[in-house]
């Protein structure tokens, strides 16, 4: 069997970069867009196509995906269950939620039964799949991950003292549990606007502030980031509230259902669960229903030493585990020495950097920084050699 070099759309949305995807992956940019997203799979809002023929992966994947997905896959997923990406951010992302499974299947259905439309404004589910996420930065990449320590929260209210916000934080200081936790972050969703307007006018007084903690110093750059690109939106609240993480290239941090998260700035691959599921909570003009927000987020703090990923290293590969069964994620290192890999799955290979040939027993794909193959299942194995590096999607 063959693999096949993919052309992969880009989506233009306004937070995206200009430059980014251009310098570090040669792709045009003529209209001198904010190319923010380039997708690697068979998503209905935007599907790679083989450029051996123009097929589009969906489309070939549906001639006979028992071969092109594997017999496992092809039975529990019906079809390739991950999207992959290069996600280049030149401004911070909406802070998201993305529901469990259970939820999204109960939430898809009730929406339909409503009558509401696919792409109405206020639609919660477009689809009745979950929305686990493994992010890997290929530049330093800013972000946003879970809640904080609750003793982390309580102490930075206390060091960046906001007077508007004395009653919520008093209330949350006699519960300091799980439960003061979603309290806290309810009234912090639901304030009117001139009770948000007043404590982001607060916060501001302490931006420059030159005896701060650096946990404070940090949250503040990132709040005061924020004030650039929005006004009187609660996620310039956010940083307070949840871990704030840069990650250096070539590190990588997992992104669990039901916790906020916020992509703030940088360029990095990401691969997902094949949703476009989204619960917003800050950072953004659209719509936020916060009820639907509450009863999908799980109010569990994470410690910002457990954010990132330890991947298993072996003879040039670098396994990066996930608890989710939808998507696996590798990076493999690769020298002049050709190696073999033997597929369970169909699998989509991305250059991050230099030049990597991929073999198989009827084609030979050359593989240059920013292009990408897809190898289906029935393939069984391929070689790859070279010097450069490799992401490779699979599950």
């Amino acid at each position: 069997m063959s693999a096949y070099k993919l052309s992969n759309p880009i989506k233009n949305y306004e937070w995206g970069c200009k430059n980014s995807l251009n310098k570090l992956f040669g792709c045009s940019n003529p209209d001198n867009a904010p190319q923010a997203e380039l997708w690697m799979g068979a998503h209905a809002n935007g599907c790679s196509e083989l450029q051996s023929n123009a097929m589009s992966l969906a489309t070939y994947i549906e001639t006979a995906p028992h071969k092109t997905l594997g017999e496992y896959t092809a039975q529990r997923y019906k079809a390739l269950p991950f999207l992959f990406k290069v996600l280049a951010a030149d401004a911070p992302l909406s802070i998201q939620v993305h529901p469990s499974k259970d939820k999204a299947e109960v939430g898809f259905r009730r929406e339909d039964q409503i009558g509401l439309a696919i792409t109405d404004a206020k639609r919660n589910y477009k689809d009745d799949n979950h929305k686990p996420e493994l992010v890997y930065a290929i530049t330093s990449y800013k972000a946003m991950n879970g809640f904080r320590p609750i003793n982390h929260i309580l102490n930075l209210f206390e060091e960046l003292y906001l007077p508007s916000l004395h009653e919520e934080l008093s209330a949350f200081q006699q519960s300091p549990n799980t439960e003061g936790l979603k309290a806290f972050f309810s009234k912090l969703l639901t304030l009117n606007d001139d009770k948000l307007s007043q404590a982001i006018n607060e916060l501001s007084h302490h931006f420059q502030r030159p005896d701060l903690s650096s946990m404070a110093k940090e949250a503040l750059e990132y709040s005061q980031s924020f004030t650039q690109h929005f006004i009187n939106d609660v996620g310039i609240l956010s940083p307070l509230v949840l871990n704030t993480i840069e990650l250096a290239p070539g590190e990588a941090m997992f992104l669990h259902a039901e916790t906020p998260h916020a992509y703030v700035r940088g360029t990095a691959l990401e691969i997902m669960a094949n949703s476009d599921n989204v619960l917003r909570a800050g950072l953004t003009p659209k719509h936020i229903d916060v009820q639907e927000l509450l009863d999908n987020t799980l109010f569990e703090p994470i410690e910002p030493e457990n954010l990132k990923l330890n991947p298993a290293l072996s003879d040039g590969r670098a396994h990066f585990p996930v608890p989710v069964d939808d998507f696996a994620f590798d990076i493999l290192s690769v020298g002049q020495t050709q190696k073999v890999q033997h597929l369970r799955s169909a699998e989509i290979l991305f250059c991050i950097d230099g030049e990597v040939v991929i073999e198989t027993s009827e084609t030979t794909v050359t593989l240059r920084a920013g292009e990408s193959a897809f190898i289906p299942c029935s393939t069984f194995k391929y070689q790859y050699s070279g010097v450069g590096k490799l992401a490779r999607a699979y599950n």
